[in-house]
């Protein structure tokens, strides 16, 4: 069976609905255990929608004919290990994003490592993603580091989950084995609480079932994997009508020479505005405005961005709001739409995910940093995660790559949502307050959940 790349065939569907509707966006990750093939699939994603220049197929091909990988056959994995480390030790170290497109979407892709030690790397990868495609050797079936990967999708929220049954071509495609790793891995996601997710089974490196379904399983009715990904609902096409405006401030704006565009002499030199970045919802013109931590509401009056002024804007785009009343603002305000900002509160309880050998303990001193805001705050360890049993184990510290439970008391009340219900704005991170080194991640979670 040759792996050798080639050029794959329209698809007639894609170009007809290309024409007729804009493209959107999907954020997606890939995850899963060391040698289970993330970098491949990665690759042989880039290659069938045709995003790989043609200098670097080339130069791929001659380094896989020189290492004689699989008797000189194209290794997919070198289109994404960037790293020189990744490359030498076959294995994913940093997140890689990549970016593509194909007729009917966009996307940004986030290659996270499977090795234990940096799974808080995938966590940094899945935590704005809407859809994670999590690989399983199918000759393995589901690891220790599955089961990880998957409680993080599930703590995480992730909108849509796929799991991507790989490496059937050295199984013979046999049916039988890969519907009992099938059984296996829906048993898991019912244990963690994961809603059933997508199966595909899939060979990253023979190509079956990934831009196309394969003739090796016929017994297989559901989608090819990009098709899938093609037609997952968007996320960002809804964030306007389903999330309320907030944008948390970056800065404030009292320019004292030039032009800004769109606006006259007269307009320029009363200028103020608040810049930073939409991170949820639409703003529109005569909008109503409440801003924290002054609890003043007001008017929208103007939009600019760097190529002018807009009648609108959304999610993710970065602005200055204009504002009918001359309020006390500053780095690390947040302006939201009338009503909808939670009541600022002093205690959170999260879930915290952490990223050094240290981990985290009762009683520890730390700073937290939610949107552009930072103030000191006292974790309280409640509970670990067991990872072979789903289930919550009482602790007081929790080691690196642990996932458990904290209650984390700010020195200043926050408005920080709900991270299940509002995403981004509910996430924060943990800094040492000492060397200013990043701890841990934390996404608020008010309501219990185990």
């Amino acid at each position: 069976m040759t792996t050798t790349p080639t050029t794959p065939a329209p698809n007639p569907a894609s170009a007809s609905q290309s024409a007729t509707q804009p493209k959107t966006l999907l954020r997606f990750a890939t995850a899963g255990s060391v040698d289970d093939g993330k970098s491949t699939l990665v690759g042989r994603l880039l290659h069938d929608a045709k995003a790989i220049l043609a200098d670097q197929l080339a130069a791929v091909t001659a380094t896989s004919r020189e290492r004689g990988f699989l008797g000189g056959e194209f290794d997919f994995a070198l289109l994404t290990d960037g790293l020189r480390a990744e490359r030498e030790q076959g294995i994913t170290i940093d997140v890689a994003y990549r970016y593509f497109a194909t007729d009917r979407r966009s996307f940004i892709l986030a290659d996270c490592p499977g090795h234990v030690q940096y799974t808080r790397n995938m966590v940094t990868g899945a935590s704005t993603a809407d859809a994670v495609v999590v690989l399983i050797d199918a000759r393995t079936g589901a690891t220790e580091q599955t089961r990880r990967h998957l409680t993080v999708v599930s703590r995480l929220g992730i909108r849509y989950v796929i799991i991507a049954i790989n490496k059937i071509d050295l199984l013979d495609f046999d049916r039988q084995t890969i519907e009992a790793v099938e059984d296996e891995v829906r048993t898991l996601a019912a244990e963690i609480g994961l809603e059933v997710p997508h199966l595909i089974p899939i060979s990253a490196l023979a190509g079956d079932n990934i831009a196309t379904t394969s003739a090796n399983t016929l017994w297989y009715e559901g989608p090819a994997l990009l098709e899938l990904l093609e037609t997952l609902p968007s996320t960002e096409a809804d964030t306007a009508d389903r999330e309320p405006f907030r944008l948390d401030v970056q800065t404030v704006l009292r320019p004292q020479g030039g032009l800004a565009p769109g606006l006259d002499a007269e307009e320029f030199r009363d200028y103020r505005a608040v810049a930073g970045q939409i991170t949820a919802g639409q703003v529109r013109l005569g909008d109503e405005v409440e801003i924290h931590p002054a609890g003043i509401r007001t008017t929208v009056t103007g939009i600019d961005t760097a190529d002018g002024p807009l009648d609108s804007a959304s999610a993710p785009l970065s602005v200055s709001l204009r504002l009918a009343d001359e309020i006390d603002t500053a780095r690390g305000s947040v302006i939201a739409a009338a009503g909808t900002l939670p009541p600022p509160r002093r205690d959170l309880r999260a879930e915290v995910f952490p990223f050094t050998a240290e981990g985290l303990r009762t009683g520890q001193r730390v700073l937290v940093k939610t949107g552009t805001t930072t103030v000191k705050g006292i974790v309280t360890i409640t509970s670990r995660r067991n990872l072979e049993t789903s289930t919550l184990e009482d602790a007081e510290e929790l080691a690196g790559n642990d996932i458990g439970l904290a209650q984390v008391r700010l020195s200043a009340a926050l408005p920080i949502p709900d991270f299940r219900v509002h995403g981004p704005a509910g996430a924060f991170v943990v800094i040492d307050l000492q060397t200013g080194n990043t701890l841990a991640a934390g996404i608020h979670t008010p309501e219990e959940n185990s």
